[in-house]
């Protein structure tokens, strides 16, 4: 049930086989025989690769995805698994990230992306900027 419940949210909003959508990690918590599931995702797949995505399983997963990343640079933003470190940050915009599920960081700078955060559905990029903008007006 939870596995149909994400692909139906997934194919809900990305409706088309050229959409690209980077997916920040934990792709299947450790259990690489379910990446077949990611057949049945429309469009195009980048993985940023989480904690729980095993290297030795990276091969396996190539089948499934365009690529995959440690970390990923998009119009001035860092997208990654795990938050960075401001420091790490550096003139980038904001760090666009997963990993913490509810626990969003208090600062502008960041923007969590966790399937909880946004009711399990991909989020465009110009959604990312208002959760962004929200962030900075509440600041």
């Amino acid at each position: 049930e939870h596995d149909e419940h994400l692909i139906a949210q997934w194919n809900s909003v990305v409706k088309s086989k050229r959409d690209l959508v980077y997916l920040l990690g934990d792709i299947t918590l450790e259990n690489s025989r379910y990446y077949h599931l990611l057949d049945r995702l429309m469009g195009r797949k980048i993985v940023v690769l989480g904690n729980h995505d095993k290297p030795k399983d990276v091969a396996e997963l190539l089948k499934y995805v365009e690529s995959v990343a440690g970390v990923i640079e998009y119009k001035g933003y860092l997208l990654s698994h795990i938050p960075l470190s401001l420091s790490e940050l550096g003139k980038c915009r904001a760090n666009v990230h997963g990993h913490i599920h509810r626990n969003s960081i208090d600062h502008e700078k960041y923007v969590n992306v966790c399937a909880e955060v946004i009711d399990y559905k991909p989020v465009t990029f110009e959604q990312i900027l208002l959760m962004r903008k929200a962030k900075e007006l509440k600041s």
